[in-house]
């Protein structure tokens, strides 16, 4: 099946702001934080595993895993802006992986949805379910 060049666009985003957000999420934790105050299994906990579990269905570009990994964002979304807000001088950090977080989100968010929609697996539009529903139920 040919894939549309807006899904392969988001496709890429996506991709580009995982390994981003990956790559950027240990660079910042382990090198570039002057006194580490977490050890080193704090920050693969909650810093690193979380975007391992989407890893394999990112790369192989399965939507369902995307759909969720939308999700799982979030959380890194909700961690730059503490940042940028309570830690000043790490605000240069913290928008760095907002912006690969924001990537990854539209990415992720975008290419389920397109992709749902080319393979036909796509929800369906909620108006079409009540008509059916409305149909059933009056026994049209």
């Amino acid at each position: 099946m040919q894939v549309s060049p807006y899904t392969n666009t988001m496709r890429k985003m996506a991709l580009f702001g995982f390994i981003g957000l990956l790559a950027w999420s240990a660079v910042w934790q382990f090198w570039l934080v002057a006194e580490q105050t977490y050890s080193t299994a704090f920050i693969l906990i909650f810093y690193i595993l979380p975007l391992l579990f989407p890893a394999k269905g990112i790369i192989q570009g399965k939507p369902y895993t995307h759909a969720w990994a939308s999700f799982l964002v979030l959380y890194y979304m909700m961690h730059a802006i503490t940042v940028w807000y309570a830690v000043p001088e790490q605000w240069l950090f913290a928008f760095i992986e907002l912006l690969l977080a924001i990537l990854m989100f539209v990415g992720c968010s975008g290419y389920a949805r397109l992709k749902g929609r080319e393979t036909g697996s796509a929800l369906p539009k909620l108006k079409d379910v009540m008509e059916a529903e409305k149909k059933r139920f009056e026994g049209e």
